[in-house]
């Protein structure tokens, strides 16, 4: 089971937005050409939505680089950075770990389920989402080709289960994550993207977007 902090700032853009150039950014930074990719994730709850209460996120995502089972714990602002910087706590698991009824490997993975049991407090877990989001990557990387952060340029189609007739909602945000803080450079980032029409985020995570439209 894979642990780490995730650290992010989320903007806001419009359908026409124009993702700016970001080589050389700041001194000695590269950009890396776009790379697309195509992702789907199921999100879970219980029916009460005690997870999304305690600003913890679960999902299942299939495409990309990270494909598995994603549990999100808040982890407190970081001390360094821009504003509207978060920070999270990110537990991963493989698809194909075993579920909560040692059968369906589509049910919640023990190891996650027992992670959150206080906060569900028994109820069970239940898809109450999905999204499907075309992502776009740049990569910016150190001189020595150390990465420093991931720009994702996310079209996002978003639906709650059950599924009903209503129309799916769609948005398109853009992620600044890091691996380590370094606030030059998430400033120089951020500022760039908010010279080219970008604006800060409304809501902390997608799904928070979804379950409160």
């Amino acid at each position: 089971m894979a642990d780490h902090l995730e650290i992010e700032q989320k903007f806001d853009a419009d359908p026409d937005f124009e993702r700016p150039d970001l080589t050389a950014v700041t001194t000695g930074v590269a950009a890396a050409a776009p790379v697309l990719h195509h992702l789907s994730a199921t999100y879970f709850d219980t029916a009460d939505g005690r997870l999304q209460a305690a600003k913890i996120t679960l999902r299942r995502r299939t495409g990309g680089t990270d494909a598995g089972w994603h549990l999100k714990l808040p982890a407190g602002a970081p001390a360094d950075g821009p504003a509207g910087v978060s920070a999270r706590r990110e537990v991963h698991e493989p698809l194909e770990s075993a579920g909560t009824d040692g059968a369906d490997p589509r049910a919640v993975p023990e190891r996650l389920a027992s992670r959150v049991a206080e906060v569900t407090g028994g109820h069970p877990l239940a898809p109450i989402a999905t999204l499907v989001t075309e992502r776009t990557v740049v990569t910016l990387s150190s001189a020595d080709g150390t990465m420093l952060a991931e720009i994702a340029d996310d079209q996002v189609t978003a639906r709650r289960l059950p599924e009903t007739a209503a129309e799916p909602l769609r948005w398109r945000e853009i992620e600044v994550e890091v691996p380590a803080a370094v606030p030059q450079l998430q400033q120089a980032v951020a500022d760039r993207l908010l010279a080219a029409g970008a604006r800060p985020a409304g809501h902390g995570s997608k799904l928070a977007r979804l379950l409160s439209a």
